[in-house]
């Protein structure tokens, strides 16, 4: 009887165990694979002033994937943080362009440029990033 008890003791202990560390070891996995999801990329659009920079930023964000944009006025720069290493790079150069930016791969649209600000048309020779 007692080695019967001092069986199920065991058992339960080693099952125990083994349960802890299982969950133990999903919780670490999904923390990791959470950090190895977010992409940060920058690269170079031509735009002179504040209004640029709001319509620039609203282009980026609105791409599927991207979780923050801010473009920097003085170095003609936008900085994107992505949810998906995944997401097509091409499509936030493509939404940028749309609104009259050129990117560093993609001229903007003229249509888009000519009804854009007097303040927002910019010297399509700038020198970007």
């Amino acid at each position: 009887m007692k080695k019967i008890i001092l069986s199920l003791a065991i058992i339960a202990a080693v099952a125990f165990t083994g349960c802890k560390n299982d969950t133990k070891q999903k919780t670490e996995t999904t923390e990791v694979s959470n950090k190895m999801a977010k992409v940060d990329l920058s690269f170079g659009v031509r735009g002179n002033c504040a209004m640029c920079k709001k319509t620039i930023e609203k282009a980026a964000n609105a791409v599927d994937g991207v979780s923050n944009a801010i473009w920097n006025v003085e170095e003609k720069k936008i900085e994107i943080s992505l949810e998906n290493p995944k997401t097509d790079t091409m499509s936030i150069h493509n939404a940028i362009a749309a609104v009259g930016y050129d990117t560093e791969k993609v001229a903007g649209s003229e249509e888009a440029y000519k009804n854009l600000p007097g303040c927002c048309q910019y010297d399509h020779t700038m020198k970007i990033n």
